[in-house]
């Protein structure tokens, strides 16, 4: 049954002072002027993990041209640029300073670098649907019945208006990050028509921040990617147009130069490009395989029933190499079983970088 927005601030009021668990009164969904809110679970403590509450915007009200998911690529990329900017809108109006525990959280999965099938954020003709959780507040633990009457009255209509309509939204970032995309995956298709499994265009900017942070490094001293003469190859995009860049062709390619010159940064990038890129990422344009695997070596892993024989065949106590298993593999048969088990799963490309491969 769907009860009114009026219906929710009043249980909240009744609720103000109760202890926590009283709190699932509120499950169910409420009609909004704009939207229905939906309250799918919520919380047994103000300490344990928030509640699971959902907006449904009919498309009669979000406004989104069809142009903006008229392909999978644009859809995907819509959902993705509409999780940032919703992600974003709840930083703006969450406030932890509500109660105890999570109190006054209101939060959605942050995306990182990468264009994403997102399931916190769903777009079709008819509506658009936005998935995240609330810290629902506090005092110790009883209910703060007044604020959580702000949280879910105010604060959540303003950050739905502001992230999921799209007269409030940055139109031409949004065209940016569609057609970058929709360049993408056009690019994507056509690598194995011509002959490559990867491409990183002229002018990309490759290194990143550091080991654990993927933004792409800023500075003067950043060089863009040039391709060497023999391997350069230009492709059309609908958006980007043409294009020049390094066309790795199907084979054996090795990546080689002195220390610091970028060999596993470059290496990473290819990696990396079985992925879309937002832009001003840096790798929008370095393309690859989608089957493409990167292999390493991974001591102590567990294989189970892997055939091993194309690379190690006479096993010490009678182990079969057949069907291989062991609950702690050393460098060597866990890399082997790595390979064979991406070629089962039908990967086409490989990538190895020898700091860790088995010697």
């Amino acid at each position: 049954m769907e009860h009114s927005a009026a219906d929710l601030q009043k249980t909240l009021q009744r609720l103000d002072g109760q202890g926590y668990p009283a709190y699932k009164d509120i499950r169910g969904s409420y009609a909004f002027d704009d939207f229905t809110l939906t309250i799918d679970h919520v919380q047994g403590d103000p300490f344990a993990a928030p509640s699971r509450l959902r907006v449904r915007m009919p498309m009669a009200v979000a406004r989104f041209p069809p142009a903006t998911y008229a392909n999978r690529s644009r859809a995907i990329a819509l959902r993705d640029f509409l999780a940032r900017c919703f992600a974003r809108a709840c930083r703006d109006v969450s406030d932890r300073s509500r109660g105890s525990g999570k109190s006054g959280l209101i939060a959605m999965d942050s995306p990182g670098q990468e264009i994403l099938e997102r399931s916190s954020l769903i777009v079709t003709p008819e509506l658009v649907e936005a998935r995240f959780v609330v810290g629902l507040p506090a005092r110790g633990r009883r209910i703060l019945g007044r604020q959580a009457a702000a949280i879910l009255g105010q604060d959540i209509p303003q950050l739905v208006t502001q992230a999921l309509t799209y007269a409030h939204l940055d139109q031409n970032a949004l065209t940016a990050h569609l057609n970058t995309a929709e360049d993408a995956d056009t690019l994507r298709r056509q690598l194995a028509s011509l002959g490559l499994v990867a491409f990183v265009a002229d002018g990309s900017r490759l290194p990143r921040r550091s080991g654990v942070d993927d933004r792409p490094l800023q500075g003067e001293a950043v060089v863009p990617f040039r391709s060497p003469n023999s391997l350069r190859v230009t492709v059309t995009l609908p958006h980007a147009g043409r294009v020049t860049g390094l066309g790795l062709t199907k084979g054996v390619t090795l990546i080689v130069g002195g220390g610091y010159h970028g060999k596993s940064t470059l290496l990473a990038a290819i990696e990396r490009g079985v992925y879309n890129h937002i832009p001003g990422d840096g790798r929008e344009l370095v393309i690859t395989d989608p089957t493409a695997v990167k292999i390493r070596a991974e001591d102590g892993r567990r294989v189970e029933g892997v055939d091993i024989r194309p690379f190690i065949n006479n096993l010490p106590n009678g182990s079969n190499a057949a069907a291989f298993r062991t609950e702690n593999a050393s460098g060597s048969t866990s890399q082997a079983a790595n390979i064979m088990e991406a070629l089962e799963v039908g990967s086409r490309t490989l990538l190895l970088d020898e700091d860790t491969c088995a010697t």
